[in-house]
């Protein structure tokens, strides 16, 4: 493949997901209550629905804390983050596979070299704990850090299990507060609030800190 195909695959790849980000959020401008209404007019098959739509979801960059927030709306906080977890690791899968893919055609194994070279290895041999952090600490967009683990060399498995991990007290809290506003009971609002705060907070403290000590160091 030459430079100038090599070019014109990127610039298509590009040109497609800023369109299909313009797409959902022009279009797809939908709130959670509206979502919550239409899933489970499918009675029965509504968790079915809600698992799959979460699985495509990475594929129209449909806001991820949107649908958590609805898992809690039509499910509760239990069940919506049972459900949620589900969509959201086979979505990130999806999305880890389909860069994968585009990745092998784009990167010439010839010309990992160097410093990528380097960082592929390491990204091999810890990916787990790479992903588990980002999922942990919401330092990157969910989605980017899909596409981004599929473009490099962290395996298939370590990429699920520490989706799976890590997504749990983060999905926990968007359920939770949904469910909190369906119940209207004002003191488990404002337990869902601080539940989501805290869930928000630490993570984010813990990186500033991480980030402080790694530039002292």
């Amino acid at each position: 493949m030459t430079r100038q195909q090599q070019f014109i695959r990127i610039l298509v790849l590009v040109l497609l997901i800023g369109g299909l980000i313009w797409f959902s959020r022009s279009y797809l401008n939908l709130s959670p209550i509206d979502i919550k209404d239409w899933i489970l007019s499918f009675g029965m098959w509504a968790p079915i629905l809600y698992i799959l739509l979460y699985t495509i979801r990475p594929l129209i960059f449909f806001p991820a804390s949107v649908l958590s927030i609805t898992g809690g709306l039509a499910f509760g906080a239990w069940l919506g983050t049972l459900y949620t977890v589900i969509g959201a690791t086979l979505g990130a899968v999806v999305a880890f596979l389909v860069a994968q893919k585009l990745g092998n055609g784009l990167i010439k194994k010839k010309e990992q070299a160097g410093k990528i070279h380097q960082i592929q290895q390491q990204l091999e041999k810890n990916g787990f704990i790479y992903v588990l952090i980002f999922r942990l600490l919401p330092i990157f967009n969910f989605d980017l850090i899909s596409y981004a683990a599929g473009l490099s060399k962290v395996r298939l498995l370590s990429f699920f299990l520490a989706t799976l991990i890590g997504i749990i007290p983060g999905t926990f809290a968007y359920n939770f507060l949904g469910s909190s506003i369906v119940s209207k009971d004002p003191q488990l609002i404002i337990g869902a609030i601080i539940v989501f705060l805290v869930l928000t907070i630490v993570p984010w403290y813990i990186q500033k800190r991480w980030k402080a000590k790694k530039d002292l160091g």
